[in-house]
């Protein structure tokens, strides 16, 4: 899988929550200051070479929507930044995000929770 830029991700993100949409679409969710349309048009296009999104023609225009799955590519990035930063160890992964957050012992023990349920 190919790693996306901050604009494709941003995009990608909009296409995720939306499930589908025009260019014209995106560009209306997106927060100020907007990038021109063409800009996102030409983002879209690339995503599309990329393999993440598809289209269907609807009348005149094309209507986009995500062929990558949101948790496929969140899984897909963590575990680059695993690797990269934590030398693929979640535990130290864990710990980093435990230690710098001052997490909570409430959010602490919902983190648990979900151990304990993968574990059954």
């Amino acid at each position: 899988m190919k790693e996306l830029t901050k604009a494709e991700e941003e995009i990608m993100q909009l296409l995720w929550k939306l499930e589908q949409s025009t260019v014209a679409g995106l560009l209306e969710k997106m927060k100020s200051p907007k990038p021109a349309y063409n800009t996102v048009s030409t983002i879209v296009r690339i995503l599309e070479n990329k393999g993440f999104v598809t289209y269907k023609k609807v009348g005149r225009g094309h209507e986009y929507y995500p062929l990558i799955k949101k948790d496929k590519y969140t899984k897909f990035s963590l575990s680059k930044i695993m690797n990269n930063y934590f030398d693929g160890s979640v535990k130290s992964m864990l710990s980093f995000f435990v230690n710098k957050n001052d997490m909570s012992v409430q959010e602490l023990e919902e983190i648990l929770s979900e151990i304990n349920k993968k574990e059954d």
